[in-house]
């Protein structure tokens, strides 16, 4: 049975992809098949939008504070069917909705892909880890090239405009204290909050 919902903290996640265009060095896919006490997260297929909206109507939603894009794989590789997902649970609920990204929706899909959050979405989570584009090819590995970094700050800085709350993550892992204060510079440039993550090996 494939894990398309589960629960960080309060939180509801949803897996909906294990594609991802990045093959991070710190990725917690390469530690084991699920986290945080989740059933396996590789998915034996996409689920449909109607298999991920059943499995949200499991929950009771009012009894959490958020539901989650985030699982083994980058949610904006399934951007329409997301949107359709997180409009249904709009229109039943006012949980808040985040998106966990590296920020290269616009790469995967070859235009602008932050008005197609407004209304739906209330906090993107762009994962940051690098104060430029060498270091963060370094470490992301992102398919895209070295450029990545670029569009991955302009996908931010975009968002602003669209989304109530964005956040840029850095894993403590990767990045000294004088970057991660770098990093907040990048940040508070975009209009973006800084939150500065533990490993969860």
């Amino acid at each position: 049975m494939m894990t398309i919902t589960y629960v960080v903290k309060n939180g509801i996640y949803v897996n909906m992809t294990n594609r991802c265009p990045c093959a991070c060095t710190f990725c917690l896919r390469q530690n084991g098949d699920g986290i945080f006490g989740s059933g396996p997260l590789w998915l034996e297929r996409e689920p449909s939008v109607k298999e991920v909206c059943d499995s949200i109507d499991t929950w009771e939603l009012t009894e959490y504070d958020e539901v989650v894009f985030c699982g083994y794989g980058e949610p904006t590789e399934r951007l329409e069917e997301l949107l359709q997902v997180a409009a249904h649970i709009k229109e039943k609920s006012d949980i808040k909705i985040r998106i966990n990204t590296n920020g290269l929706s616009d790469l995967i899909w070859g235009e602008k892909t932050a008005p197609k959050l407004k209304g739906l979405i209330d906090t993107v989570s762009v994962s940051l880890n690098a104060t430029n584009k060498e270091e963060y090819f370094r470490m992301v590995r992102p398919k895209f090239g070295p450029d990545s970094y670029d569009a991955m700050l302009r996908f931010t800085k975009e968002c602003t405009e669209y989304v109530p709350e964005v956040v840029m993550t850095l894993v403590d892992v990767v990045t000294s204290k004088e970057e991660q204060e770098r990093c907040r510079e990048i940040c508070e440039a975009l209009g973006a909050t800084l939150r500065v993550r533990p490993y969860e090996s």
